[in-house]
Formats: structure tokens, C-alpha cells, sequence
């Protein structure tokens, strides 16, 4: 559906089934049938500190358990091998987290730091210098590789450390009000096996909440496309393009979806480019361990070739596909749904795509689902505030993966924080607004544009998703 048939659909729901009028002769506005379903059949009822572990409601007894295994390998450390449990030994030498859920803790979000000293917690910092490999990719800081990894096993000396500093920046509304965001610098000190490149390319990003990631692997190729209008061709601004990355696994092109700049083609490469990173774990998709210069790697015990074998990152990838997606809240409530009506107003809606279909998939109970992410999954020039300028395949310094908005209200509950954007630097909603520029500069325009009580009405929209 083009944006032009999307703009009529509106108009229709809103003069003939979203709205009614009461005995006061004012028009309430009324949700859309199964609004509060993000998930669609798989959508499932809680607001727990757990409400973004559950399973899709829809699965089958058997897929359950594999499910549960999953879930072991997820939340479960790793050790250092050689070990008595085989199956879970191998970690680093150099890594991040421990766990999966070192960085998703309760399959939930990562935050930057809260004080100087304190190890990040899910943010993690991939390296680069100009120029792309033989597949497309980037090409790794010769001294650290693809990504600075602060953690090491016994006996080796640590990368070195992350020290952040943020610079004040105020925002004033056209109503006077203020509000102070924090523009992050990274440093990284300490370093014990030489300095960066002088033209190292820094890109900090923060690990996102895990929940309905198999619904966004079943949206088809085409339904994404539809969305992109990488040359403005309407003028409305809004220009979204798809990554093209690649598939190891099929040695081929194929669209990128999953990773903060839509660098991953499929579920199961985003998984294994995590073990890889994140928990310095080998797969068959990267058997290579990640070493700085000057460390024998082949020297250091492993836990195995691979570390972890196809059928358990096949158990890893089906958990990670088969969380679900907690329903809305307080959407049928008027406030919300006025908060709703600004959203689209605002034409926020351009890039935070409402409502989309699954197609066919290897999981069934995530197949021909209608689901409301908010998400296109393209590629949007963000602005020079929020640019990394670290290029990712076609993503360039600027361009980041619209996020899905789905779950961001349970942030807070599940993870006690509410930190947002791609390095965390947003500490509410509103902040994470703000940030919005280039392709987002009108709508966050718009935004600044309201009365007090009507941006309260959006942010509180958010919260519902």
C-alpha cells in the first residue's frame, strides 16, 4: 500500500469507523478492531518486569520446548574452556557480555553507562576505517578489528576502557518551555595493543529489546519496498531506502533488516554475528575468533569448532524469533487516542509504518499475522546530530533503521530505565524526539509546534505501544 492509499484509509477509519459522536455533540475517538494486538495472534497479555519474555501465545507443545531450551542458551553465562559443561564453554578470549542476556537483560533493552567507570551495560562500540571488504562490509581497525570488546578471560590483558562525556545541549520550545538533551563523546583509554587508527570510524549502538523479531523476519521482501522511496518521488521528505547486505548462508545479496543500520539479512545471522561479537562465541556463520593485533587466538583454548553447533543456534534463533509481543495499553482510552491522531498528524506515521503483514515462515504461528510494529524497517537520514559517520553496506553515516516502537512503554518496567536511540543518549521519549533531524526534521517540528498538553498526548501514545 502506497502512502497516497495509506492517507485515504485514514481519512476513512477516522469519518466513518473512528469516531463518534456523544450526546455533547463532540466526536470520540474510537480505536481500530484489535488495535491492542501488536503481535497479532501471537500477542500476549502482561505488564510485569517479564513481559517481554513470554512466547507466542500460538505456538505448538513441541515448539514450546525448543523454545525453553532456547531460553536456557540465552540467559545462561558461558565459561572459559576447557570446561566440564561442554556445551556452554568457549567464551572470548576478548568479549562484551557473558550471557546474551548480559546486553537483553529480561530480553529487554541495554543502556549506556550511569556513572564514569561503570562498564557499559548492552552498549557496544563497532570499529571501522574507511573503505569496504570483498562482500560489501566494513573493513575492521587493524589494531582491535570490527568491534572494541571490554571484557577478556583470565590471563590476557583487556582491549582497554570506554570513557563517554556528554555535552549539554538546550532545546527551547515555541512556548518557552526547555528541555536539555546530552550529546555523547566516546574515549577510549587505556589501550594495551597500540592506538586506533587515526581514521577509525566509531559507531556505538545500544542492544535493542528482543521481543516480535520473528514477525519482523516474516514481513515479505515486498511489503518493505513498497515502503521505500529512496529519491523522494511524492516530496514529502521522506526518502527510505533498504540496505542491501550479505547472506553467508546463501552467498547472495539480500535486503537488510535486523541491526541498528539494517546490516543483517536474516534472524539467524543477526544471532550468530552476536555470539561472535558479543560473547566472543563461534559459529559456522563466523568461525573466526576476534583477536587485536599481537594475539595468538590459535594458541588459546576453544570450546570447539564451532563453539556452539548449528542446533543450538538454531534453538538461540528460534527463541529470539518466537518472543512475543506484549499487548497495548490504555488504548481504547480518549487521551490515547488523541495522542494517537497528533502522532499521524505530525506525520510520524511516514516512517513509523502502523500496521504490517507477515507472510509465509519457517515458525507458523508467526505466519499471515497483521502486526503494529511502527516500524518500515529502512534506512532514513537521521540528521548530522545523531550521524555516526561509520557507513554500513549502502547505509551511509547518517542513515539509521527505523526502530519498531512496539514494547517502548514497558522499558521502564522491565529494565528500569528509559533510555532511547541507537547509543542511548535519549533519556525519555520526548529527548528522543528532539534528536530527530533530516528526513524527521518536519514531523519533529510539528512536534515542538504543540501546546504542552497535546505533546504530553503524544509521548503518552508511545508509552500505550
Amino acid at each position: 500500500m502506497n502512502r497516497f492509499n495509506l492517507i485515504i484509509l485514514k481519512l476513512f477509519i477516522i469519518i466513518f469507523i473512528g469516531c463518534s459522536k456523544d450526546d455533547s455533540n463532540e466526536y470520540t475517538l474510537l480505536p481500530e478492531n484489535e488495535e491492542e494486538f501488536s503481535g497479532g495472534e501471537t500477542t500476549v497479555f502482561d505488564i510485569s518486569p517479564n513481559a517481554f519474555g513470554f512466547f507466542a501465545r500460538n505456538l505448538t507443545t513441541e515448539q514450546e520446548l525448543i523454545f525453553g531450551t532456547g531460553n536456557s542458551l540465552f540467559n545462561q553465562s558461558w565459561v572459559t574452556a576447557p570446561a566440564s559443561t561442554i556445551a556452554r564453554d568457549g567464551l572470548g578470549p576478548f568479549f562484551n557480555a557473558r550471557a546474551c542476556s548480559g546486553c537483553h537483560f529480561k530480553d529487554g533493552r541495554g543502556r549506556p553507562p550511569k556513572f564514569d567507570g561503570e562498564k557499559p551495560s548492552g552498549l557496544l562500540f563497532r570499529l571501522s576505517v574507511p573503505g569496504v571488504n570483498a562482500l560489501g562490509g566494513n573493513l575492521p581497525d587493524p589494531n582491535y578489528g570490527g568491534q572494541f570488546q571490554d571484557d577478556v578471560i583470565q590471563g590476557i590483558l583487556v582491549e582497554g576502557d570506554i570513557k563517554i562525556t556528554y555535552k549539554p545541549i538546550v532545546v527551547t520550545y515555541p512556548d518557552g518551555a526547555t528541555v536539555t538533551l546530552q550529546d555523547p563523546t566516546y574515549n577510549f583509554v587505556n589501550l594495551n595493543y597500540g592506538p586506533m587508527a587515526a581514521n577509525v570510524q566509531i559507531s556505538p549502538r545500544v542492544a535493542n529489546q528482543m521481543i516480535g523479531l520473528g514477525l519482523l523476519d516474516a514481513v515479505p521482501e515486498g511489503i518493505l519496498l513498497s515502503y521505500a522511496d529512496e529519491f523522494d518521488s511524492d516530496g514529502d521528505g521522506i526518502s527510505g531506502r533498504p540496505n542491501y547486505v550479505y547472506d553467508i548462508e546463501t552467498q547472495s545479496v539480500k535486503i537488510g533488516r535486523f541491526g541498528w543500520k539494517s546490516n543483517q539479512p536474516n534472524l539467524r545471522q543477526q544471532v550468530a554475528g552476536a555470539f561472535s561479537g558479543d560473547l566472543g562465541i563461534t559459529t559456522s556463520l563466523f568461525p573466526n575468533e576476534n583477536c587485536p593485533n599481537g594475539v595468538d587466538c590459535d594458541a588459546i583454548i576453544n570450546g570447539g569448532t564451532p563453539e556452539i553447533p548449528d542446533e543450538n543456534l538454531d534453538k538461540v534463533t528460534f527463541y529470539s524469533a518466537a518472543l512475543a509481543v506484549p499487548a497495548r495499553r490504555d488504548f481504547d482510552k480518549q487521551e490515547i487516542l488523541e495522542g494517537k491522531q497528533l502522532f499521524e498528524d505530525a506525520d510520524c506515521v511516514a516512517c513509523h509504518i502502523p500496521v504490517l503483514q507477515t507472510g509465509t515462515y519457517p515458525i507458523k504461528a508467526l505466519e499471515n499475522q497483521t502486526i503494529r510494529p511502527y516500524t518500515d524497517l529502512l534506512l532514513h537520514d537521521m540528521g548530522d546530530g545523531l550521524a555516526d559517520n561509520t557507513p554500513d553496506f549502502l547505509a551511509t553515516g547518517k542513515e539509521w533503521r527505523t526502530p519498531p516502537l512496539w514494547g517502548t512503554g514497558l522499558i521502564e518496567t522491565v529494565n528500569g530505565h528509559t533510555n532511547l536511540l541507537h547509543d542511548g543518549r535519549a533519556r525519555t521519549i520526548e529527548e528522543a524526539i528532539l534528536w530527530h533531524d533530516g528526513e524527521a526534521l518536519a514531523a519533529k517540528n510539528e512536534f515542538m509546534n504543540l501546546a504542552s498538553e497535546e505533546r504530553t498526548k503524544l509521548i503518552d501514545f508511545i508509552k500505550s505501544l
